[in-house]
C-alpha cells in the first residue's frame, strides 16, 4: 500500500509541475527537482530507496526508446561525424581529464574511482535541454547533434563506468580486455535491438492474422519492445540501452506500423507521448527525493570549516571544468573538420564561438548519472567498503542540479540570436511535402473518377470527386507561397474550421441529450463521442498548423 501511496503521489506531482511551469517559468526539470525535494525534505517526509537495476529497467528503456523514435533520422545520418566524435571520443576525453582533475581536487577519492565518476557523468540528457529552451532559438544542426550525442553516450559511458568499476573492486584494469568487451556490448546491443523489433514484428502479424484482435492488443506489443530489447541485450552481456536505442531508431523506417490498425496507431502515439511526459517527470521528482538525504550527509572529506560552502564550490568547479573539456573537446573538432573540408575542396561550415560556447553548456547530466552512481556497490570483493562511496554519489548529484541551474540560465541568453530570422526550413520543407501529396491525391482522384459506369453513377462519382479535390487545393491554396493567395486560402480555412467547430459542438449535445432521455445507451454514447473527439482532434491539428 505504501509502494501504491508513493507512486500516486508522484505521479500527482508530475502533473501539477506541468501545470506550475507555466506560472514560475522556470525550466520544468528544475522545478520537479525542486518538488522532489520540498517533499522529502521534513523529517516525516516523502523517503525512497532506489533500487539502480529497477530504476534502469523501468524508466531508461522507455525514454531512450522514445527519444530514438522522434529523433531525426536523415539529420542523424547526415551529422554522424561530429555525433560519433562526441558520442565516443569525449566519452574517453572526459574520463581522463575529468578523473585526473576529480583526483587533484579531492585526494581522497581513488584515482579509479574518480574514473568511474567521470564515465557516468560523460552522458548527457538532451530531454533536460530541450526543455530549457526553445528549440526556434537553437540552431536545428546543433539540436541534432545534441540529440544524437545523447542516443549513443549512454551506452559508451555506462560500459566504461562499468570497467572502472570492476577496476576498482579488482584492483586490475587490462585495456585488450577492456577493448573487447566493449566493442562486444556494443554490437550484440545493436543485434539486441533488431532482434526484438523482429520478435514485435512477428507478434503482430500473428495476432493480425488471428481477427478480431483488439487495438489495445497491438498497443501493448509496442509498449513491451523496449523493455524487451533491453532485457535480451542484458541477457547476453550487452548494453540494454544501446539496444532499445536501436529499436527506437529502427522503428520508424522498419515497416512494422503496416502491421498496426489505424486505431492501434493513434493510441500508440498518443499513449508513447504521455508515458514520456510522465517517466521524464518523475525522473527529476526523484532525484529531487535524493537530495535532502544526500546533503544532510556532506562527506566529511569535502568540509574543513565550512558545511555548506566547500562542497558547493567543489561542485561547482567540477561543473565548470566538465564544460570547459566539452568546449575544448568541441573546439578541436571543429578546426579538425574545417581542415579536413579544406583537403576535400570542400566548403567549411565553422560552428562560431557561440555555437560552440551553446554546446558545451548544453551537456546536462540527468536520469542516466543517477541510475548509474547509485548501482556502485557497497563493498569490495574482501567486504571492506567501496572508497569514497558516499563523496562520489554526493558530487555527481551536484554537477546533475548544477549543469541543469547553469544551463537554465545560460543557455537562452547564449544562444538569442543564433538562428537567423525568416522561414524555418523544417517548415518550408513541410509544406512543399503537403503541395506534391495533394497534387498526387488530386491526380489519382480525377483519374479514377473519370472510369468506370456511365449515366447517374458517373456523375455522382464526379460530383464526390470534386468535393474532394476542392479541398485538396484548398490545402494547396494554403501552402502557396504568395503571401496573398496564402491569406486568402488561411481566412477560408479559418470560416470552414469555425463551422465545422460548431457542427461537432451541436454533435456533442444532441448525443449527450439523446443518452440524458434513454435513447441511446452509456456504451453508444461513448463510441460516439470517440469519434466526434477524433474528428475535433484532427481539425485542432489542422488549425495549428496554419
Amino acid at each position: 500500500m505504501d509502494v501504491a501511496v508513493f507512486i500516486l503521489v508522484v505521479l500527482a506531482f508530475v502533473a501539477l509541475s506541468g501545470a506550475l511551469v507555466r506560472l514560475v517559468r522556470v525550466p520544468l526539470p528544475v522545478l520537479q527537482i525542486a518538488i522532489g525535494a520540498a517533499l522529502a525534505w521534513p523529517a516525516r517526509g516523502l523517503h525512497v530507496e532506489i533500487d539502480p537495476e529497477l530504476f534502469l529497467l523501468v524508466f531508461i528503456p522507455p525514454l531512450l526508446f522514445g527519444d530514438a523514435f522522434a529523433a531525426p533520422k536523415r539529420e542523424l545520418i547526415e551529422l554522424r561525424g561530429p555525433i560519433l566524435d562526441l558520442a565516443i571520443g569525449l566519452v574517453f576525453f572526459t574520463i581522463v581529464g575529468f578523473g585526473y582533475a576529480l583526483h587533484w581536487l579531492v585526494p581522497s577519492i581513488p584515482l579509479v574511482v574518480a574514473f568511474a565518476l567521470a564515465a557516468v557523468l560523460s552522458p548527457t540528457d538532451a530531454v533536460a535541454v530541450s526543455s530549457i529552451v526553445d528549440r526556434n532559438v537553437v540552431p536545428a544542426r546543433l539540436m541534432h547533434i545534441l540529440e544524437g550525442e545523447s542516443l549513443l553516450n549512454d551506452a559508451s559511458g555506462l560500459v566504461m563506468f562499468r570497467f572502472a568499476t570492476a577496476a576498482a573492486l579488482t584492483g586490475s584494469f587490462s585495456l585488450a580486455a577492456a577493448s573487447l568487451t566493449f566493442l562486444y556490448a556494443v554490437a550484440a546491443g545493436i543485434l539486441a535491438g533488431v532482434a526484438a523489433l523482429i520478435i514485435a514484428a512477428k507478434a503482430l502479424q500473428i495476432l493480425g492474422r488471428i481477427g478480431g484482435t483488439p487495438a489495445e492488443a497491438q498497443v501493448l506489443v509496442m509498449i513491451l519492445l523496449p523493455f524487451v530489447s533491453y532485457l535480451i541485450a542484458e541477457h547476453v552481456g550487452a548494453s540494454g540501452i544501446l539496444a532499445a536505442v536501436t529499436a527506437g531508431l529502427l522503428t520508424g523506417t522498419s515497416g512494422i506500423f503496416r502491421f498496426l490498425s489505424v486505431s492501434a496507431r493513434i493510441q500508440a502515439m498518443s499513449l508513447w507521448s504521455t508515458l514520456a511526459f510522465i517517466f521524464n517527470g518523475a525522473l527529476f521528482i526523484l532525484l529531487g527525493l535524493q537530495l535532502p538525504d544526500i546533503i544532510r550527509k556532506v562527506p566529511p572529506e569535502l568540509t574543513s570549516r565550512h558545511w555548506l560552502f566547500e562542497p558547493a564550490l567543489t561542485v561547482l568547479l567540477l561543473t565548470l571544468c566538465l564544460i570547459g573539456l566539452r568546449f575544448l573537446w568541441i573546439w578541436i573538432g571543429d578546426i579538425a573538420a574545417g581542415i579536413a573540408a579544406r583537403l576535400g575542396k570542400r566548403e567549411a561550415e565553422p560552428l562560431g564561438f557561440r555555437v560552440r560556447l551553446a554546446g558545451s553548456v548544453a551537456g546536462v547530466r540527468g536520469a542516466i548519472t543517477l541510475a548509474g552512481i547509485l548501482s556502485l556497490p557497497l563493498a569490495l570483493q574482501d567486504g571492506s567498503a567501496f572508497p569514497a562511496r558516499d563523496v562520489v554519489i554526493f558530487l555527481a548529484a551536484g554537477v546533475i542540479i548544477c549543469s541543469l541551474i547553469i544551463a537554465s540560465l545560460a543557455l537562452p541568453r547564449i544562444a538569442r540570436g543564433l538562428v537567423e530570422p525568416g522561414e524555418d526550413p523544417g517548415a518550408a520543407e513541410e509544406r512543399r511535402a503537403r503541395v506534391g501529396a495533394a497534387n498526387a491525391a488530386i491526380a489519382k482522384i480525377e483519374r479514377l473518377a473519370g472510369e468506370g459506369e456511365e449515366g447517374e453513377v458517373a456523375e455522382a462519382r464526379l460530383a464526390v470527386a470534386d468535393s474532394i479535390v476542392a479541398g485538396y487545393r484548398r490545402r494547396i491554396a494554403a501552402s502557396d507561397e504568395a503571401e496573398e493567395a496564402r491569406t486568402e486560402a488561411r481566412e477560408a480555412g479559418r470560416l470552414e474550421l469555425e463551422l465545422r467547430r460548431a457542427g461537432i459542438e451541436a454533435e456533442r449535445t444532441a448525443v449527450r441529450a439523446m443518452f440524458r432521455s434513454r435513447e441511446i445507451n452509456d456504451h453508444t454514447m461513448r463510441a460516439l463521442l470517440s469519434e466526434i473527439t477524433l474528428t475535433e482532434a484532427l481539425l485542432k491539428t489542422r488549425r495549428d498548423r496554419k
